[in-house]
């Protein structure tokens, strides 16, 4: 998986990755190596099940690493604190589509967050994008499946 040059992320986001990784590395890393050991003493290796599935969790719990290690290598933590008046990584915000009555809020996030159940958007979406530097009032377009879209910036926290 390809990283974007920086990685944003909340400060939460930062703590709950960091966590996974000493998590990984530390208990993971030695529950895999006890079922190996343990897959081992069943003997021959060729047509070991246990064995085999205890060496992918063990490739899979290593790509995780690898990809949190280097997430956390570029990240970006969020200063939420900062407040603008344009939209930019880490800004909530309101925006009604033209012709629509139903206000929408959303947080402008880093990909790694992003989370539409949690309305989290990516600055990197195609929405998140076109909402950058954007201020209240503003009207910006962006193209979906469907066809472009209109919505109005009622709101940036």
């Amino acid at each position: 998986m390809e990283q974007e040059e920086n990685q944003y992320l909340t400060q939460e986001k930062f703590a709950e990755l960091t966590k996974e990784l000493d998590h990984l590395k530390s208990t993971r890393r030695r529950e895999i190596a006890q079922q190996l050991e343990y897959a081992r003493s069943l003997g021959d290796l060729s047509e070991n099940a246990e064995y085999q599935e205890a060496r992918e969790l063990q490739g899979a719990t290593e790509g995780r690493i690898k990809q949190l290690e280097s997430i956390l290598a570029t990240a970006q933590v969020i200063d939420s604190s900062i407040k603008s008046s344009e939209v930019h990584v880490g800004s909530k915000v309101a925006t009604m589509k033209i012709g629509e009555k139903d206000e929408r809020e959303y947080e402008i996030v880093g990909s790694a967050e992003a989370s539409m159940r949690d309305r989290k958007i990516s600055h990197m979406s195609p929405l998140g994008m076109a909402m950058m530097e954007k201020k209240k009032g503003d009207v910006f377009e962006f193209e979906t499946p469907n066809g472009t879209v209109k919505y109005k910036v009622t709101k940036v926290g």
